[in-house]
Parts: structure tokens; C-alpha cells; sequence
């Protein structure tokens, strides 16, 4: 397996494991080949392990602790994620320990190697356009972000619970890019990594996505880079074999385009949008959301071919299939 450099962080696998598919959000698999997926994976040279309490009510994080029994490969790392929202600022700190210690419980650790803040970051008077009522719960606010949420990570830094921390890179671009270019800035984020430039239902605001500038604002600042949603939650597979969101339906039938030119050049689908993800130019590690060891064993090989040719991502590029606007231009 090929190792890139994680921003300022440490060598990890070129792919990593994501908890996703482990916790049946991609489709319906067992704990015993979710386990077995992980094991597999492990022997295949991946290194880094990406989890969070709500893949499956904390069914992924109990599939990582399941697979390694407390004893993970020389080198494993491991990550996890808090859906904080915009608590009052006494109670960040709090709600983010109990959320670290009860994932480190879960996962058989004595502490992660990335600990993600999974909310939206907006500023203090955004309103959503999507489930308004409910932003509180999935969006920190800035100033909550700044003055609490930075400070409380930085403490569990101190306390040897993680070892750096990072930004789900889903939300608001503007703010994203913001807090990359703070003087205390996460080691790594979390971006949108596919040939839609699409976040699917995860988008909750009108402004353009613009993951390709978060990314390049990310390598400019020196933060890691991890691609998530390769195929935009089977948008960029052969078929759904789930019942998915009108968002990703929807993006499904848009890239029949691509379908067609991954026949043409004789490969499947979610391989090649794997490929043209691990191309992309900034990201240091893309996560796989595979549910068991075939769909593992395909991308591996896929990755195996080597890099893809450029004249191959000229042709998809020549889809325009990520045309947007861009708000602002990149630093």
C-alpha cells in the first residue's frame, strides 16, 4: 500500500478504513465480515482507521475494537469524530471528553490519533436554509468554536487522550477555509473528495460546496487532507444497492455520463471514481466506505493499476460533472 504524508502529521495508507460501511450506512453487512473487512484491510498495508459514535449508534467503533481485541498493528491509527452542535460554552469541554472516553472505552484504545468536530462550523448568525430548527444541533457556532471548542481540544492534546485534532470539512466553505488559516488550526480535515465535487445530502446550504478550494486552502496551510464520499454514496457506482436520498439519486442519474466512459475504458465504476479521488491533487489519504471484503479487495486492486493516466482524468474532467460557481477565490 502506498504512503503519503498527512499533512504535518505522520506517513498514513494512501487509502484508509472508513466506519461507515462497517455500521451498515452503506448497506446491510454482519458484525463477523465487518470484522473480517477491518482484519483484512490491516493485513493489506492500511494503517488508519476512521470511526465515529453515530456509524451505526457505535456499531463501527465497536467493530474496530471487535477486530483488534486492544492489540492493533505497529503503526494502526485511529480516529473519531464528536457531533458537538452549539452547546453552551461551559459544556463543550465536557461533552467532548465524555464522547472521547466513551469511543476510546468502545474501541479497546488508549487514545486516538485524530479527533474530528463532525458539526457544520458557521458564523454566529448564519441560518441554515436546510433544517433550521435543528442547526443548533449539527452546526458550531464560530465564536463557540474559537473561544471553547479549539481550547478544549488543545486540552485533550495536553491530557494524552489524542494526539491532534481536526474539522469535518462539510459545512460552510468560508468557515472551513477560515478556520484552516487560524493560528491554532486543525491538523486535518475532512473534505469531499469525488468527481461531482458533491456532498450529497450532507449539504445543508445553498452556497456552492467548493471542496477543491478547501482542499487547496488546506495544503496552503499545511492540514492534512482526507478524502471522504469517493462515490457520493453510490452516485458514482454501477447501480444503488440501497434505497438512497433524493440527493444522491439524483446524482446517480447524473453521472450516467460517467458510467458510460467507465465501459468504455473497461473499468467498473466506483474503482475508477476511487482512482480519479486518490489523483486529486492535495488529498493525502481517501477513506473507503466498504461494507466487507470483496468491495475492500476490488478497490485494492484498483489502486494497485498505479496512479490514473492524466489523459483518463482529462476525460472525466471533460464531463464538467463538478461545474459550480466558486464564491470567493482561493489563498
Amino acid at each position: 500500500m502506498e504512503m503519503r504524508q498527512l499533512g504535518k502529521l505522520w506517513p498514513v495508507s494512501a487509502y484508509a478504513l472508513g466506519g461507515g460501511g462497517l455500521a451498515q450506512i452503506w448497506g446491510e453487512t454482519t458484525r463477523d465480515e465487518a470484522v473480517a473487512t477491518v482484519r483484512a484491510a490491516a493485513d493489506a498495508g492500511i494503517n488508519l482507521f476512521d470511526a465515529a459514535p453515530s456509524y451505526g449508534r457505535g456499531e463501527a467503533e465497536m467493530v474496530f475494537g471487535e477486530a483488534f481485541e486492544g492489540t492493533p498493528p505497529e503503526g494502526a491509527r485511529f480516529t473519531t469524530k464528536c457531533l458537538l452542535g452549539s452547546p453552551a460554552g461551559e459544556d463543550v469541554y465536557p461533552k467532548l471528553e465524555r464522547s472521547l472516553v466513551r469511543s476510546l472505552k468502545t474501541m479497546k484504545i488508549e487514545r486516538v490519533d485524530l479527533f474530528f468536530l463532525h458539526s457544520n462550523i458557521c458564523p454566529d448568525d448564519y441560518i441554515y436554509q436546510r433544517d433550521t430548527e435543528f442547526q443548533d444541533r449539527f452546526a458550531t457556532k464560530w465564536s463557540l468554536y474559537v473561544d471553547h471548542v479549539v481550547p478544549a481540544f488543545e486540552k485533550l492534546k495536553a491530557k494524552g487522550l489524542i494526539a491532534d485534532w481536526g474539522i469535518t470539512g462539510t459545512g460552510l466553505p468560508k468557515s472551513i477555509m477560515d478556520a484552516m488559516r487560524e493560528e491554532l488550526r486543525p491538523a486535518a480535515v475532512q473534505v469531499v473528495t469525488n468527481l461531482l465535487d458533491s456532498a450529497g445530502n450532507m449539504r445543508r446550504f445553498d452556497e456552492p460546496a467548493e471542496p477543491r478550494n478547501i482542499i487547496r486552502t488546506a495544503s496552503n496551510n499545511g492540514v492534512g487532507v482526507l478524502g471522504i464520499r469517493a462515490v457520493q454514496a453510490g452516485a458514482l457506482t454501477s447501480s444503488l444497492d440501497r434505497e438512497a436520498a433524493p440527493e444522491e439519486q439524483a446524482d446517480f442519474k447524473k453521472a450516467a455520463p460517467f458510467r458510460v466512459l467507465a465501459a468504455e475504458l473497461g473499468q467498473d465504476p466506483a474503482v475508477l471514481a476511487h482512482r480519479y479521488a486518490l489523483a486529486m491533487a492535495g488529498v493525502d489519504t481517501v477513506i473507503l466506505g466498504v461494507k466487507n471484503r470483496t468491495e475492500l479487495r476490488e478497490l485494492l486492486d484498483g489502486a494497485a493499476l498505479g496512479p490514473l493516466e492524466d489523459e483518463v482524468i482529462a476525460k472525466i474532467n471533460g464531463l464538467r460533472l463538478n461545474f459550480q460557481m466558486p464564491r470567493m477565490p482561493i489563498d
